[in-house]
């Protein structure tokens, strides 16, 4: 990747919807060398994918809670526990971690009342799940907005 890649990754990031013809004059190129450059960044899957950013109140998803799961260390219960994930919607992101705890959710739903039931239903019946905490997200100090690309 050189300079010109990096600049084109750095206004995907701000606006993903920017025609061919506006990111070719804002990186530097005609859009005929441009398209062909976002199309090898995307066969090269250094661009994996294009996504609206959507108010999670406007969706009924205001209530976010961040889960820090302990699960039996084992490859099995791993394993099962990871694949149960994917059936939960309400988990929007899930990180293995190294140390302890093992595993962190990200959880969006409606209210307290909708958490306690995914808490209670889905997230402490899972298998091999032997401790799950809670954090109530307070307030949303900083947005995600991609990442940081080039020097």
């Amino acid at each position: 990747m050189d300079s010109i890649d990096l600049e084109i990754l750095r206004e995907l990031q701000r606006d993903g919807r920017l025609s061919n013809q506006e990111l070719a004059q804002r990186v530097g190129l005609t859009p005929s060398p441009c398209m062909r450059r976002v199309r090898q960044l995307e066969q090269d899957g250094v661009i994996q994918g294009y996504h609206a950013v959507i108010n999670p109140d406007a969706v009924g998803r205001g209530f976010e809670v961040l889960v820090s799961v302990e699960v039996r260390r084992d490859r099995a219960a791993v394993e099962a526990f990871e694949a149960a994930l994917q059936d939960i919607p309400d988990v929007i992101e899930a990180y293995r971690l190294f140390g302890s705890p093992g595993c962190l959710l990200r959880i969006a739903v409606a209210d307290l009342r909708a958490y306690e039931r995914l808490w209670i239903e889905q997230l402490t019946a899972l298998s091999g799940v032997t401790e799950v905490n809670s954090q109530i997200i307070m307030k949303r100090i900083k947005e995600p907005t991609g990442l940081p690309v080039g020097p």
